[in-house]
C-alpha cells in the first residue's frame, strides 16, 4: 500500500494531469477520463456511456503505474488489445508519479492515447 503522504502527492498530481487531459465540460457525459488508486496501482481509465446500453458507464483502462517499495521506483503498463497490461518498454519504470504522468501525456509511442 502507498503511505498516506504519497497517496497525497499521488492524488495532487492525478488531479493535476485529469485538469490538462479531460474533455472540455460539454462533452464529459460523452467521454471521459478517471483515476483510481487501488494498493500500490494508479489506472487511468477512460469513462464512455456502453455502446449497447448507454444509461450504464463503460470505464476502459488504457495506462497503469504499480510502485515498487523495494526499488523505489513506478513500473509503467499500458493496456494492449488483449485486455492486459503489458510493460511500457520505451519507459519500463520511473523514479516519480510525476514522471510517469509525462510519459503517460507524451505517449510517443501512440499506446496510451492511440
Amino acid at each position: 500500500m502507498i503511505d498516506p503522504l504519497q497517496t497525497l502527492m499521488v492524488i495532487e498530481a492525478l488531479e493535476n494531469f485529469l485538469e490538462r487531459k479531460r474533455p472540455p465540460v460539454h462533452i464529459r457525459d460523452q467521454v471521459d477520463i478517471g483515476y483510481r488508486i487501488d494498493n500500490q496501482s494508479i489506472v487511468i481509465y477512460e469513462v464512455r456511456p456502453k455502446w449497447s446500453n448507454p444509461s450504464e458507464i463503460h470505464e476502459s483502462p488504457f495506462a497503469k503505474a504499480t510502485y515498487v517499495k523495494a526499488k523505489d521506483l513506478w513500473k509503467i503498463f499500458w493496456m494492449r488489445a488483449d485486455l492486459k497490461w503489458h510493460s511500457y518498454q520505451p519507459v519500463p519504470a520511473v523514479k516519480s508519479i510525476r514522471d510517469f504522468l509525462t510519459v503517460v501525456e507524451e505517449d510517443p509511442q501512440g499506446c496510451f492515447w492511440g
